[in-house]
């Protein structure tokens, strides 16, 4: 089966995906450029809204971004946001697929 479209079909999809993922891009850019390069324990606890547990947890894994050197742990925030960038393309690949996904 195949679908076509006409160009101003084509032109209001364009637009309408265009009004629904600038205002999300803004906020995630906003977010990244107020967050400190380096995050406490709070702060990261906070960012992800997890417990001191899971922060423990995850402060633990070899592949997780923590850094010990400053007399506290420390989470680098542009290495946690590619952290969990890769994270989230391995659970993409691995997970099962289901028909509908979100836009």
């Amino acid at each position: 089966m195949q679908i076509t479209f006409t160009q101003d079909e084509l032109t209001a999809l364009a637009t309408e995906i265009k009004d629904q993922l600038i205002p999300v891009l803004v906020k995630e850019i906003k977010t990244r450029q107020e967050l400190p390069p380096l995050l406490t324990r709070t702060e990261f606890m906070e960012l992800v809204g997890i417990s001191a547990t899971k922060c423990a947890e995850l402060f633990n894994r070899r592949d997780f971004p923590v850094n010990r050197e400053f007399g506290h742990p420390r989470v680098p925030t542009d290495l946690l946001f590619e952290w969990i960038n890769k994270n989230t393309d391995w659970i993409d690949e691995n997970a099962p697929r289901y028909p509908y996904r979100a836009i």
